[in-house]
């Protein structure tokens, strides 16, 4: 065998030594917890079920919006948790007969108010069996109570389910009227501060007529407004200056230079020639002359002196157009090419756009200032303003808002009335006849299973204080620390076999004993036998 098997077994054969003492221990803790579990009293319990039904009921579709919805369910639960507590528990213990009709001691009256709350079990769930349906398909309550007296238990959840479904409709009805009452006095309070800011709010604009916001924003943003008007115009005009300084210098300078170029095949002016043309004729004549003459001829010196000149008038002119000598263009003629017509026709056009804009810029600097000079008034003014058709907004809102639920609460009280709310009694108040606490067979045999646990715990106890070496060689090689070479057997084998057998016999004899002690005990509580502490007694209790 593995050694775990041998330890076992050695332990098993050191403790069985004591197998007597186990058998005494096991069969007084059985007899005593029997006993125990006879003296305990019987317990019954009653039941009823109700169902609400808050969400179907006809009148549901016809008031939905226009009534007001109280949360019935919200109202069930505080009545629930009243009746487990407090001065509810208290009257429903009286009327119950759980408080006896003589004065007791405070103490006393409150252990039992509180062990009665702990018997007491009201649970909802959904009638479909689903609970997310429980807002469509209706809730059904349950109201449980355990009593050593049937006909009390059945008493008290009788009352119960009484007072769940009276005080419910009765505390729906109050807060109703104590809703309409608290909401009626706060509409004539809201009435009275309603006209006080209508009187406030008509004083004030006929005081301070033309410092009202307008449709465009208060002071201040009307400020804003025009600076940021008057800083965009700003931009558009140094984008338009400096669009119109480029258009000059192209105008001046490389626009002017092609144009006073490109003029050379346009028609002759009034002066009969523009100079390129008259500067072409003398080069031509120069050319011409110099074919059939020297360059110290009278003829070719003059023609010289006449290219020269015209040069000279040529870089005049282009210093003029460079300069923007309208009259230099006209006569050069540079003003009839079209790119320094386009060129002319854009710096027009800016001219103009720079003239509006300064015309914009100064009625919004103006409108800056007009402004800037009320900067002591007009944010009062605003201010005031402001706080008045605040304060007459919310009290507007406020008054409108509680009339409305006035209405509702009004016409929640006549749905009241008529049947909103339905409830229906699914399982009357009822016990059965066999008590429920406590499980005597299931309490015997929890005991005798602790006995037999609490005899072999005494016996290894014993063994373990008293411990003797055991017949195996392991465990003697183990105990000892050296090997073991041979064992030797006992002289007469077969009667020590016939010992062992008595001696098992004798403890199954004593474990039938106990099983059958506790197949009486089994039977005599189906019987109904009870102990209490003064005498036997015996109730018979029906199948």
């Amino acid at each position: 065998m593995s050694p775990l098997v041998n330890q076992i077994w050695d332990e098993v054969a050191s403790a069985w030594r004591y197998r007597w003492y186990a058998l005494a221990v096991a069969a007084v803790i059985a007899l005593l917890g029997w006993v125990a579990i006879f003296a305990l009293q019987d317990r019954y319990e009653a039941a009823a079920s109700v169902f609400v039904d808050t969400r179907n009921t006809s009148l549901k579709p016809v008031l939905q919006g226009l009534a007001v919805e109280q949360d019935i369910d919200t109202e069930l639960n505080f009545v629930r948790q009243s009746l487990l507590a407090g001065p509810e528990l208290l009257r429903v213990a009286r009327e119950g007969g759980v408080l006896p009709a003589t004065a007791i001691d405070p103490r006393r009256q409150e252990q039992l108010v509180a062990g009665m709350s702990s018997r007491i079990a009201i649970t909802v769930h959904s009638a479909s069996g689903h609970e997310e349906d429980r807002n469509t398909a209706g809730s059904i309550y349950r109201v449980v109570y355990q009593d050593e007296n049937r006909d009390r238990a059945v008493r008290v959840v009788g009352i119960l389910v009484d007072t769940l479904v009276n005080q419910t409709l009765t505390g729906k009805r109050e807060d109703s009227q104590s809703a309409q009452q608290f909401l009626e006095s706060q509409i004539r309070d809201y009435e009275s501060r309603l006209r006080t800011a209508e009187d406030r709010l008509a004083a004030f604009k006929s005081k301070h007529i033309g410092l009202m916001p307008t449709e465009q924003g208060g002071y201040f943003s009307q400020l804003q407004a025009e600076s940021a008007a008057s800083a965009n115009v700003k931009t558009k005009l140094a984008e338009a200056q400096s669009r119109r300084a480029t258009l000059l210098r192209q105008l001046h300078g490389d626009v002017a230079v092609a144009a006073l170029g490109s003029s050379a095949g346009a028609t002759p002016g009034a002066n009969g020639s523009d100079t390129i043309t008259r500067i072409n004729e003398a080069q031509a004549k120069l050319d011409d002359l110099l074919l059939r003459f020297t360059d110290n001829h009278p003829d070719v010196i003059a023609a010289r002196q006449t290219l020269a000149d015209l040069k000279k008038r040529r870089e005049s002119e282009l210093e003029s157009l460079r300069q923007g000598d309208a009259l230099a263009a006209a006569t050069s003629r540079a003003s009839s090419n079209p790119v320094y017509q386009s060129v002319q026709l854009a710096l027009n056009q800016v001219d103009v756009d720079m003239a509006d804009l300064n015309t914009e810029l100064a009625q919004h600097e103006a409108k800056i200032t007009e402004l800037r000079k009320m900067l002591d008034t007009a944010p009062q003014v605003e201010a005031e303003y402001a706080q008045l058709n605040r304060d007459y907004d919310v009290n507007k809102a406020q008054y409108t808002a509680l009339l409305a639920s006035l209405q509702k609460a009004r016409l929640g009280e006549h749905a009241d009335d008529a049947g909103s709310i339905r409830f229906e009694v699914v399982q009357p108040p009822s016990a059965g006849l066999r008590p429920v606490w406590p499980l005597r067979k299931l309490l015997m045999a929890v005991v005798l299973l602790g006995a037999v646990a609490a005899g072999a715990g005494v016996a290894y106890g014993l063994s373990y204080l008293h411990p003797v070496v055991s017949q195996s060689a392991t465990g003697l090689s183990q105990l000892l620390g050296v090997p073991v070479l041979g064992v030797v057997s006992v002289a007469f084998p077969e009667r020590q076999k016939q010992i062992a057998r008595r001696a098992v016999a004798r403890v199954a004899l004593a474990a039938c004993c106990l099983i059958a002690a506790f197949g009486v005990a089994v039977t005599l509580s189906q019987k109904g036998y009870r102990i209490n502490l003064h005498s036997v007694s015996h109730s018979a209790v029906a199948p």
